[in-house]
């Protein structure tokens, strides 16, 4: 009897992959007629390339939540959601993690089970703190103190500064993406403003960094100390990992005190609707999802797990010097993107026009302007029906 075979697609990083790997493996010594073959894309192409193609390729799909519009749209993936029986359900919507479960719900269908949790918070090289003499940052006025003194990065990638706009219009109360604007032009305004001034004290540099390009460099050289807020990684705070551990914290609190709200980001694991096999696919995604998996084998090989269960456990916390108790809350609290088809492309266009507003190219009134008519080109409605960008 020839054994099945899946075939899953998965991000390019020690976070992504191994635990993955290591669940199938096991998975496949409980399931001898399986076998799951893993492969990498880069985080940008995980970010922002379309599903549809890659459907026609794999069974498993690990994906973000706001592809879910454009994968509803194009029938890309299997609605789990009949096909989970009761007791799983139950056991996966009991040990949800903030929002994370609820995050891949979409038009009363569930795309994906969480595999893996993540939202911006603070980091920072302790070591390198101390040896300078400065106390992680409490608020924004200290981040900026410290960012004068030349100890301060951010991903500079275009999503990753509209995703941090997005977070600080979110916690002073914006909406996002309702009606004709995009964020509520007062408070958006007020939020450029405090952005390019921290960017201001920073080096070109930071436009060429995503999270795991500055993690890595933070990490390995003594140039800077601390990012205000980045998409987190555990990986870093787990000694062996990299030459230097690098802590994580809450986040500063905004110039006024409000406490600072940022979006929820992290990865489900998905059905293709091309897939023959999906009876075994289900069982896989129940495994590796279910809150066993999840804060042993999936947590303990690198994985950042999506479960409550696993973000509270005492080993996991115990090697990655309390990674997950330090950042619980960042996701707790984080924002829900949209979801609408459409919107994935509006994450990299947009940031693009914030850069340029960061680098002195554009006013912030201009800015706005054109954020709200990429919004409203990024719109069902106005999209192009042949679009398949997520």
């Amino acid at each position: 009897m020839s054994a099945v075979c899946l075939r899953g697609i998965t991000w390019d990083h020690s976070r992504a992959l191994p635990p993955l790997v290591a669940a199938s493996q096991r998975f496949e010594e409980l399931h001898p007629g399986i076998r799951i073959l893993w492969e990498k894309r880069s985080l940008d192409e995980f970010g922002h390339a379309g599903l549809a193609e890659l459907s026609r390729s794999y069974d498993l799909l690990i994906i973000d939540h706001p592809m879910l519009g454009d994968a509803h749209h194009n029938h890309t993936l299997i609605d789990l959601q009949p096909l989970l029986p009761a007791e799983a359900l139950a056991d996966l919507e009991s040990d949800a993690l903030g929002q994370c479960l609820a995050s891949y719900r979409y038009e009363n269908c569930l795309y994906a089970l969480p595999v893996d949790a993540a939202a911006p918070a603070a980091s920072f090289r302790p070591d390198l703190l101390e040896r300078k003499g400065h106390p992680v940052p409490a608020d924004w006025k200290q981040v900026i103190e410290l960012a004068r003194r030349g100890l301060v990065r951010m991903p500079g990638f275009p999503a990753d500064i509209f995703l941090n706009l997005m977070g600080m219009c979110a916690s002073r109360g914006s909406s996002v993406a309702s009606g004709e604007y995009l964020f509520d032009r007062a408070i958006a305004t007020r939020c450029l403003e405090e952005l390019r001034e921290l960017a201001s004290l920073m080096p070109e540099t930071i436009y060429a960094m995503n999270p795991i390009a500055l993690y890595e460099t933070m990490a390995s050289v003594d140039e800077f100390a601390y990012c205000p807020f980045a998409y987190i990684y555990s990986n870093y705070s787990r000694p062996g990992f990299a030459a230097n551990i690098l802590l994580f914290a809450n986040l500063a609190t905004l110039s006024e005190g409000t406490p600072l709200r940022t979006v929820l980001g992290g990865t489900g694991i998905a059905i293709s609707s091309k897939c023959t096999n999906i009876e075994a696919a289900l069982d896989f995604c129940s495994f590796v999802a279910g809150r066993h998996c999840q804060s042993h084998l999936y947590g303990m090989c690198g994985g950042q797990p999506a479960s409550n269960a696993a973000w509270r456990d005492p080993l996991l916390n115990r090697i990655s010097n309390n990674f997950f108790e330090r950042t619980l809350e960042s996701i707790l609290t984080a924002y829900v993107r949209p979801r609408y088809a459409g919107y994935i492309a509006l994450q990299r266009s947009a940031g693009m026009l914030i850069v340029e507003y960061l680098r002195h190219k554009v006013t912030a009134a201009r800015t706005l302007q054109g954020l709200d008519n990429l919004y409203r080109q990024s719109l069902p409605e106005l999209a192009n029906e042949s679009e398949i960008m997520p």
